[in-house]
């Protein structure tokens, strides 16, 4: 037996991703056959119409519906399920269910209060009797199609009467039979054929008879239902005779079914808000306030087409996909195919999607003959700016080809802004192979699909750079220099400038009180000397005189430090306009165009602004524009190249009011340039901030350019220099990676993915996600539970992180990262706490620790820490009263080696002197030879430290030789040093992290010496060893492991303090 099913749609279904819509598809599963639907990208009222044929092998089997949303960088989200036991499709009249509306479940009993939506699916058993009539096939079709014209938001009264005009045709079957006594086989098939096609006829025409007719004819089909025995002899002893007269039937009745169609088409074009006669044009516009707020979709599996031409998208959307362009049909010619036929634009799904239907025979090949191929294709976004279409190709006659679908978004975006104003767009076409059903060919198949498609999409964009102009990314840079080229600065003269600063109110008022003054001691005669005068001296000889006096003296101090801080800003004039970036990297260029409504700080209501840029520690700062609060600079700065993409660029507009006095701020802003589009940063406003600019609403004018001068190999390097800091081998990733990256946070095309880890974020209750790391952000992304946490800040925004060791209520080592004072509020919701302004960020249970932190670290080191910095962090950590590991930053106490057990792997007496035997301690010539003949390469030690009374500390490092490791790693470890309580010898303790060795990420050694003089006058010492593992990750070869250690490290410190003897009795 065969178990046909045919998936035809689903409406009302849950919103899981953050654009208010789901990717949904469903998976079918019957014993241990499963099949996949296609994936319908943002729609909660999908479309599937998809057949599906299962072997039935036990009755007793259940049919499962599984519907899901689909998610790129994350697992897939549950929608909701429906089960149909196989007993109750072999109970049905006709071994069918019809065409029928479930009610789509939770998987949890507690969910019960979700509403999941609803999938239409018809089920039916074909036997070798015993087939569905086509009358019951023709009445589903016709009451599945209404269903589609159904808006999705339907109350429970309409979904109940679909569910009872699905059930017409049965219905009228059961009322024939009651009625109909005795009548023969032939005839109760006719009879019933009969009655199915009016009850078709009557849904098609939206009759109510047929809905009361099916209500009233329910209660007696559930009565007169056969049983299941009956059903199940009944599948067995049909005879093949009695398909006959069916089939003799339905080559009859095809003329009175041919008119059904056209009915269905009414019926349709009536339910829709768009007449079928639509142009395109409009039909566009109309979804246009649909799809305004919509995500663009991301890029799919691989890319095919990145390019920019020199039209605007709707241009660019009109030639490829309006029924008026012959371009796909020239393509398809082209690539050898025939048989083109397209069919018009329709809105489905009640005016909510746009598709359309392509077919066309395909060329053959040396290994396919020619097939036919079916183009379905759907507008998943059409705002007017930006348009996202999905191509889904079926060519079933293939090997294997009902197994897979091809899946081509074209994405159709504004593209990059020129000096000319002509509208540009940019096109991006991306595949994916959507399987729908598993087979061991699928690599195969992927392989070919990629081959074919590159080659016909290498034609596709020939052909379409010969219809419209691409543009080259590196031409539209070079607009850049056209537009810095026509910036002239102006020029002032001396005497202008002169002018402008000294011919004020004030200033004239200074020089009228001088002239007053000198006039007046050139017409007085010379007073007597009298009271304290003598010749030479005299002093004022009133009260008004002093007060005269006073003010003639602040007079002239002011013109004298008008004249100073005049000629000391002309000779600051010029500032770093003009000079030109040195290197290759990341070269930044800004060109300061103007500033409007700057607040006025001067008496004379007037201020002498100059702005300083800031970006990655360098400095870049513009002439003086005296006594006015709109300035015209048109100036250009050129930052030196970066080998780090920058960040943020600050802005600072200052006041110069003298070199030495305090400055005065007129605003200031930052630029984002994680956050910014490149585009928009080539021409605009900046508002300023401070309490004097958002009073005054200053704001400047900027043209910013960011370029990399290295192209690809800028990234290889950089990755290079992470590897070098981590350790570890960073690999460069794919395209369509980055590009998933980059959607996921918006982030801008630069910006690429360093790596990811697998990891908790602790909050209230702890949400497992993703932590990703690129450049220039940290970004954390989950979705669980239909819940999405999404956040990332910059590297600059972190002022410290800190590794906190594994306690009782985390049994694995965190990470804590705190933001400087008001940085990164955009990710507050992922903060655990906010202590004065800085917010904390708790991340735990790693896969891996000790790589993650290792990452980390130098990421951010290298980001946001000056030099000064980082020698001031390696200070403090060689001070820390704790042992700590430099690569994994897991703090180990003291206190943890003692409760840990110990294991003796070496014990022995040396004839020596407990202060000979130290030696192999102390960082000379003996401990330096001893552990480069057992094995340890570029052995390194730094000095003992005391930090308490009679304890020291340091750190060591050294690389395994093959003779210890034949894989090669590295240890980094850390000693403390203490006298033993008896004051005879001491006790040296060391804890070990190893790297580059298998599974040297699981576990952490301790080592623990003990050195005790035996006698004075003997000589000699006794030497006690023991050693511990300690376990951060379970393994199953854990045993295998301590074994491999144990002996490993007894034979390697037997050999140690052997040679360490021979020398030391050698050195006597």
């Amino acid at each position: 037996m065969k178990l046909n099913v045919r998936v035809v749609g689903a409406r009302n279904l849950r919103a899981m991703d953050s654009n208010g819509f789901s990717d949904p598809y469903v998976k079918l599963q019957l014993g241990k056959q499963r099949f996949k639907t296609k994936v319908i990208k943002m729609n909660l009222n999908p479309t599937w119409d998809q057949e599906f044929s299962f072997l039935v092998d036990d009755g007793k089997d259940v049919l499962k519906f599984d519907v899901y949303d689909e998610d790129i960088l994350s697992m897939d989200d549950f929608l909701g399920q429906v089960k149909v036991p196989l007993e109750d499709v072999m109970a049905a009249e006709n071994f069918s269910l019809g065409t029928r509306w479930y009610q789509l479940l939770p998987k949890g009993k507690s969910d019960k209060a979700v509403d999941c939506g609803e999938i239409c699916v018809t089920i039916s058993l074909e036997t070798a009797g015993a087939t569905r009539s086509w009358s019951d096939d023709l009445a589903a079709e016709l009451t599945v199609k209404r269903d589609y014209s159904l808006p999705s938001q339907v109350s429970g009264s309409s979904v109940a009467l679909d569910y009872q005009e699905g059930e017409t045709s049965k219905e009228d079957n059961v009322d024939g039979h009651v009625n109909g006594g005795d009548i023969p086989a032939e005839d109760k098939c006719s009879e019933g054929t009969d009655r199915n096609l009016a009850a078709a006829e009557d849904k098609s025409n939206m009759s109510p008879n047929a809905t009361l007719n099916g209500i009233g004819a329910s209660k007696t089909d559930k009565s007169d239902k056969p049983s299941f025995v009956d059903r199940v002899c009944e599948i067995f002893t049909k005879k093949n005779g009695d398909a006959a007269p069916t089939s003799l039937l339905n080559t009859e009745a095809t003329e009175e079914v041919q008119e059904e169609p056209t009915v269905h088409e009414d019926t349709v074009s009536q339910n829709n808000s768009v007449p079928p006669d639509t142009p395109f044009d409009e039909l566009l516009k109309s979804f246009e306030p649909r799809h305004e707020g919509v995500e663009m979709p991301v890029n799919l599996q691989g890319i095919l087409i990145n390019q920019s031409y020199l039209a605007s998208p709707s241009d660019l959307n009109n030639l490829l996909f309006s029924p008026d362009s012959n371009f796909r049909q020239t393509v398809v010619e082209l690539q050898g195919c025939t048989d083109f036929k397209t069919e018009p634009w329709r809105a489905d799904n009640g005016g909510e999607s746009l598709t359309r239907v392509i077919t066309y025979t395909t060329a053959p090949s040396k290994l396919v003959k020619a097939v036919r191929a079916t183009e379905e294709q759907s507008y998943l976004k059409a705002d007017g700016k930006e348009y996202a279409v999905l191509l889904s190709v079926s060519t079933p006659d293939v090997p294997c080809g009902s197994y897979f679908r091809t899946e081509i978004l074209f994405r159709i975006m504004p593209g990059p802004e020129l000096d000319s104003e002509q509208q540009t767009s940019h096109l991006v076409v991306s595949w994916r192979m959507n399987f729908l059903q598993s087979t061991m060919m699928k690599g195969m198949i992927e392989n070919g699909a990629r081959q074919g498609l590159e080659q016909n999409y290498a034609q596709f964009s020939d052909l379409l750079s010969q219809k419209i102009k691409p543009i080259d990314v590196e031409d539209a840079g070079s607009d850049k220099e056209q537009v810095l080229a026509s910036l002239q600065g102006e020029h002032e003269s001396d005497w202008r400038i002169v002018f402008l600063y000294f011919f004020n109110f004030g200033a004239l008022c200074s020089l009228f009180v001088t002239l007053y003054i000198v006039v007046h001691v050139f017409r007085v005669n010379p007073s007597v000397v009298q009271g304290l005068e003598f010749q030479g001296l005299d002093l004022p000889d009133s009260f008004g005189e002093i007060l005269m006096g006073g003010l003639l003296f602040l007079q002239l101090q002011l013109i004298y430090k008008k004249i100073k801080c005049f000629v000391q800003a002309r000779e600051q004039k010029v500032g770093d306009h003009g000079v030109k970036a040195q290197g290759d990297g990341w070269l930044l260029t800004v060109a300061l165009i103007e500033g409007i409504k700057l607040a006025p700080v001067d008496a004379t209501g007037s201020s002498d602004p100059y702005v300083v840029f800031t970006c990655n520690g360098k400095t870049k700062t513009s002439s003086i524009k005296f006594q006015t609060l709109e300035p015209q600079w048109n100036e250009i700065f050129e930052f030196d190249a970066m080998n780090d993409p920058p960040s943020v660029m600050s802005v600072h507009v200052y006041d110069f009011d003298g070199p030495f006095d305090e400055i005065t701020s007129l605003g200031h802003a930052e630029i984002n340039f994680v956050k910014s589009n490149l585009s928009e940063l080539a021409d605009v406003w900046i508002p300023l901030q401070g309490n004097l600019s958002q009073s005054w609403q200053s704001k400047l004018h900027l043209r910013i350019f960011l370029k990399n001068s290295k192209g690809t190999g800028m990234v290889t390097e950089y990755l290079s220099k992470v590897e070098k800091e981590v350790g570890k081998k960073m690999t460069l990733r794919s395209p369509r990676t980055n590009t998933a990256f980059q959607e996921l946070f918006s982030l801008p095309a630069e910006e690429f993915l360093i790596s990811n880890f697998t990891c908790y974020l602790k909050r209230k209750l702890p949400t497992q996600g993703h932590l990703f790391l690129s450049p220039r952000i940290i970004g954390f992304y989950s979705s669980m539970f239909g819940r999405k946490t999404k956040f990332f800040f910059l590297w600059e925004d972190i002022e410290d992180i800190q590794a906190i060791p594994p306690s009782l209520s985390s049994w694995s080592p965190s990470l804590v990262i705190t933001l400087h004072r008001g940085k990164g509020m955009d990710a507050k919701h992922g903060a655990k706490s906010m202590d004065n302004g800085k917010l904390k960020f708790f991340l735990q249970s790693f896969a891996s620790f000790s790589v993650a932190n290792r990452t980390i670290m130098a990421l951010w080191k290298a980001r946001s820490l000056s030099t000064e910095c980082k020698v001031q962090i390696a200070e403090e950590q060689s001070q820390t009263n704790t042992l700590q590991s430099e690569d994994s930053g897991i703090f180990v106490g003291v206190e943890d080696v003692k409760s840990l057990q110990m294991a003796e792997v070496f014990s022995s007496t040396i004839s020596t002197t407990i202060t000979s035997l130290m030696e192999l301690f102390e960082g000379g010539s003996l401990e330096m030879k001893v552990m480069e003949k057992v094995g340890c390469l570029k052995y390194s030690a730094t000095l003992w430290e005391s930090d308490k009374p009679d304890e020291y500390q340091r750190q060591i490092h050294y690389k395994f030789s093959k003779k210890l490791s034949p894989v090669g790693g590295e240890v980094t470890g850390s000693q403390l040093k203490s006298p033993m309580p008896n004051k005879k010898g001491w006790v040296i303790e060391e804890v070990m992290e190893l790297q580059g060795v298998l599974l040297g990420d699981f576990f952490t050694l301790h080592i623990k010496y003990q050195i005790e003089d035996v006698a004075p006058k003997q000589k000699a010492c006794n030497v006690h060893v023991s050693l511990g593992i300690e376990w951060s990750k379970t393994t199953r070869h854990r045993k295998r492991i301590e074994k491999n250690v144990l002996s490993s490290s007894s034979s390697r410190l037997k050999e140690m303090f052997s040679l360490a003897s021979r020398e030391i009795s050698h050195a006597r």
